[in-house]
């Protein structure tokens, strides 16, 4: 399920009018860029299975002061958790962990399902070893070159596209368990990361230390120009 968008009282009213779910709200302002980022995170919260029985829903408060006032919204992001139209829990601020901790007990007291089984680490790590030689140049980012969907790989992009480097991408926000297990299998806990010939190279701050030394042209391959062929 995507991340709904309320724009309207109507709107609101024909959301939390669904009884027998739950919701989480969040009251977000458009000037405020963490609330941005806090957006993709549901956005990635209510794609996920073990979240059916959850409604993910974003609030512009400033749109809506009505229900604002009545949510005792005082600042932004703020994130309202409801069961049916009952509120149950609040989370102030953009604080992704304990966000991702709370949607995890009210999915749990919304519905009973199995939690599949963790694939060994074993297993794991043959998948991101593959993943990580699976093109000559291959860089780990959240989005697609054409639609990056944080500053950093979208820097890193235009970066590659000013020296003509030819590389492959990877989505990792399409793939949770690559996302999660890239870290620890990299020991690199941020995205995106840059692999070449199997090996990491790094993040964008290296990247920018290796334009800087005029490293990059010689480290990662170029587009071939056709017209030198």
């Amino acid at each position: 399920m995507s991340l709904q968008d309320i724009k309207t009282a109507d709107d609101f009213k024909a959301i939390i009018s669904k009884k027998t779910r739950s919701h989480v709200l969040h009251f977000w302002a458009p000037w405020a860029p963490q609330c941005e980022q806090m957006n993709e995170v549901l956005e990635e919260l209510a794609k996920d299975s073990h979240h059916e029985s959850i409604t993910f829903a974003k609030v512009k408060a400033e749109s809506v002061p009505d229900i604002s006032l009545q949510y005792k919204i005082a600042a932004v992001p703020t994130f309202i958790f409801l069961k049916g139209d009952s509120v149950i829990d609040r989370l102030d601020g953009a604080h992704v962990p304990e966000l991702r901790k709370k949607v995890k007990a009210l999915a749990g007291s919304s519905a009973t399902y199995m939690t599949p089984p963790t694939a060994p680490k074993e297993e794991l790590n043959t998948k991101l070893k593959r993943l990580t030689n699976s093109a000559p140049c291959i860089l780990f980012m959240k989005g697609t070159p054409e639609e990056p969907r944080c500053g950093f790989s979208k820097q890193t992009v235009a970066m590659f596209s000013k020296h003509n480097i030819e590389f492959s991408s990877f989505n990792i926000l399409a793939d949770e368990e690559v996302r999660q297990g890239l870290k620890e299998y990299s020991d690199w806990p941020t995205y995106p990361q840059l692999y070449v010939n199997g090996e990491l190279i790094g993040g964008l701050d290296i990247l920018k230390e290796m334009e800087t030394n005029e490293e990059l042209d010689k480290v990662l391959p170029r587009k071939q120009d056709l017209n030198q062929r």
